[in-house]
């Protein structure tokens, strides 16, 4: 577990060191793909939340799948209901996430334009 942990916090710092000695005149992505572009409106917030439900839930079988059939050697009906349970989880979820990160955004443009 140690060895996990300290080979992902040396890609992080080893990302973060990337990120800050970045010419300035490195490569820059199209208008239409930049963070900004992506955080606009409906389209991004469903896609920011989208994408955090989907890849939490990828992340969370791929957990879920390499412990129990590597490590506890359990399979079968275990995996399904894992499956299943999980996806009915983030079916549950998802429209409270979204209106909770709906919420959020537009506060902060409230406190935004109020000059708070």
């Amino acid at each position: 577990m140690l060895i996990g942990y300290l080979l992902v916090m040396g890609y992080l710092a080893l990302g973060l060191r990337i990120l800050r000695r970045r010419p300035v005149g490195a490569w820059q992505p199209s208008r239409r793909l930049s963070p900004v572009a992506m955080r606009r409106g409906w389209p991004g917030l469903i896609r920011q939340v989208g994408g955090s439900a989907v890849g939490g839930y990828v992340l969370l079988m791929a957990v879920v799948v390499g412990y129990y059939q590597g490590v506890a050697r359990v399979g079968g009906r275990f995996l399904a209901s894992a499956f299943t349970g999980a996806a009915t989880l983030v079916g549950i979820t998802l429209p409270v996430f979204l209106i909770a990160s709906w919420l959020a955004v537009r506060r902060r443009r409230a406190a935004g334009a109020s000059g708070g």
